[in-house]
C-alpha cells in the first residue's frame, strides 16, 4: 500500500467518537455520513426469504437485480443496457474497481469525497485536482479542466478518467445542467471515462428538479454507480451497482470483480433488485427520508449562518459544507485556530463533536471550513428514528431539537455569536 494512503477520515473520526462514548462523555457525531434510519419492513422480509441463496452466483450479478437496476436508470433518463450492468459490494468498492479498469491518472474536484483521491494512490496513479465551480459542488470546473489535463499531459502525465459526485459529497450542492453539459463535452474533447458517482441521486430535495447526470451528454464515455446505502439507508447491507459504457470496460471490471469479490452477496441481491423496481412502499419511505434530511440540514444551517459562517444553500444529502473564512481573526485570537484542521480538533475535544476538516476532501490546510453531516441526529433508537421520518416538523421533536440547539450552543461559543 502506498505510504500517502491513511485511513479513511471518515471512519477514523467515528472510532475517535466511540472511544468516547465508552469513556462515558456525551458525544455527537456529525462527521460519518451514514444515515441514521431503520430498515424498510420489506426489505427485512426479502432478506429474510432469501437467506438460503448461498452459492456464488454470476460475478456480474443476478440476471433480476442487473434488469432492476437498468429499469432504475431508465426512469431517470439514462439508458443501461443489463448485459453491461455490474453489481458488488457497496458503490465504493465498484468506484475503485472501475478506476482500476481505467488504469491511468483521475481528475478529481475540489472539494471530493475523502476515498477518491485515496483510491487513485491505491491503484497506484495521481489523482489531479481541478476546483469546482462554487455552489455547484461534485463537478470540475470546466472552464479549468481543459488547461489543468492539457498541462498534465504535457509533463508526461497519463491521465485518463475524471471522478464526479452528483449530488455531491461533502457541499451538499447540486451542478446545475449547464455546467454537467460544458463538464460532459470538455471531458469528451479530451477523451477522458467520466465514472459519475450518483449515491445521493434520489436525496435532492426538489423532485421536480433532479439531479443531471453526464451520461445524459456522454452516455458513451460515463460509468455510472449507485447503490441502497444512501437512500434506504442500508449502510452495513454493502449494495452497489455500475452502468458501463461499453463492452470492453464492462469485461475489464467484470475481470477485476472476480479477482476481488467474486460476487455480490446473494441475499443482498434479492432486497436490492426488489429495491430498485421501485414499489410504491419504498418511493414512499424515500420521500419521507428526503424531507427529513432537508428539514433538519436547513435547520442546521440556519444555525452556522447565524453564527457568521458562510455557506452555500443545500440542495440534496444530509451534509453541510461551512466556511468560517469571515470569522478568521476571532477563530485565530480568541481559540489559536488557523485551519480547518484545528477547527475540527477544538470541537472535538472541548465540544466532543466530531467533524471532517476542509482539507480531509482536497482543499489546503489553511481553509476554515468543516463537513458537518446531519443523519446522526434523528434519535438513538428506532422508534425515534421513525418518529422522525413520519413527522410533519421533525425539528420539534425533543431528541433533534436538544440536537440543534446544542450545536447551536457549540457555535456560540466558537464565534461569540447568537444562533437563535
Amino acid at each position: 500500500m502506498s505510504e500517502a494512503v491513511i485511513m479513511s477520515a471518515t471512519l477514523a473520526a467515528e472510532e475517535v467518537l466511540e472511544r468516547k462514548r465508552r469513556n462515558g462523555q456525551r458525544v455527537l457525531s456529525l462527521a460519518s455520513g451514514e444515515i441514521g434510519l431503520p430498515v424498510h419492513a420489506s426489505l427485512k422480509d426479502r432478506l429474510s426469504a432469501a437467506a438460503d441463496q448461498n452459492a456464488y452466483g454470476p460475478v456480474a450479478g443476478s440476471p433480476g437485480l442487473r434488469t432492476a437496476a437498468a429499469g432504475y436508470w431508465a426512469r431517470r433518463g439514462l439508458d443501461a443496457d443489463p448485459d453491461l450492468v455490474i453489481a458488488g459490494p457497496g458503490s465504493k468498492a465498484l468506484l475503485f474497481a472501475a478506476l482500476m479498469a481505467v488504469d491511468g491518472d483521475v481528475v478529481v474536484p475540489v472539494p471530493s469525497w475523502v476515498s477518491y483521491s485515496a483510491h487513485v494512490r491505491l491503484i497506484g496513479r495521481e489523482p489531479l485536482p481541478v476546483p469546482i465551480v462554487p455552489g455547484h459542488g461534485g463537478v470540475p470546473d470546466p472552464d479549468l479542466l481543459h488547461g489543468a489535463v492539457s498541462a498534465a499531459r504535457a509533463r508526461g502525465r497519463e491521465v485518463k478518467a475524471v471522478v464526479v459526485t452528483i449530488p455531491d459529497n461533502p457541499t451538499g450542492t447540486v451542478a446545475a445542467p449547464d455546467i454537467v453539459r460544458r463538464f460532459a463535452e470538455v471531458a469528451s474533447e479530451l477523451d477522458l471515462v467520466i465514472v459519475s458517482d450518483q449515491i445521493y441521486t434520489d436525496l435532492v430535495f426538489d423532485a421536480t428538479a433532479p439531479a443531471s447526470s453526464p451520461a445524459e451528454y456522454a452516455p458513451e464515455r460515463t460509468v455510472v454507480t449507485t447503490g441502497l446505502t444512501k437512500s434506504l439507508a442500508l449502510g452495513g447491507w454493502r449494495t452497489g451497482v455500475a452502468r458501463l459504457p461499453d463492452a470492453d470496460l464492462h469485461q475489464r471490471l467484470r475481470t477485476i470483480a472476480s479477482h476481488i469479490w467474486s460476487s455480490p452477496p446473494a441475499p443482498v441481491q434479492a432486497v436490492a433488485a426488489y429495491a430498485f423496481d421501485e414499489p410504491p412502499e419504498l418511493v414512499s419511505w424515500v420521500a419521507a427520508a428526503r424531507a427529513l434530511h432537508e428539514k433538519v440540514a436547513r435547520a442546521l444551517a440556519a444555525r452556522f449562518t447565524a453564527a457568521g459562517a458562510s455557506l452555500h444553500p443545500v440542495h440534496a444529502t444530509c451534509y453541510l459544507y461551512p466556511d468560517f473564512e469571515p470569522l478568521r481573526e476571532h477563530l485565530e485570537r480568541v481559540h489559536g485556530v488557523s485551519g480547518g484542521r484545528g477547527l475540527a480538533a477544538l470541537l472535538l475535544e472541548k465540544h466532543h463533536v466530531g467533524v471532517l476538516a476542509a482539507s480531509e476532501f482536497g482543499e489546503p490546510d489553511r481553509k476554515l471550513g468543516v463537513r458537518v453531516s446531519t443523519s446522526h441526529l434523528y434519535g438513538d433508537t428506532d422508534r425515534q428514528r421513525t418518529a422522525a421520518l413520519t413527522a410533519d416538523d421533525p425539528v420539534e421533536l425533543p431528541w433533534i431539537k436538544a440536537c440543534v440547539e446544542h450545536i447551536g450552543s457549540i457555535l456560540t461559543d466558537l464565534t461569540g455569536r447568537a444562533t437563535s
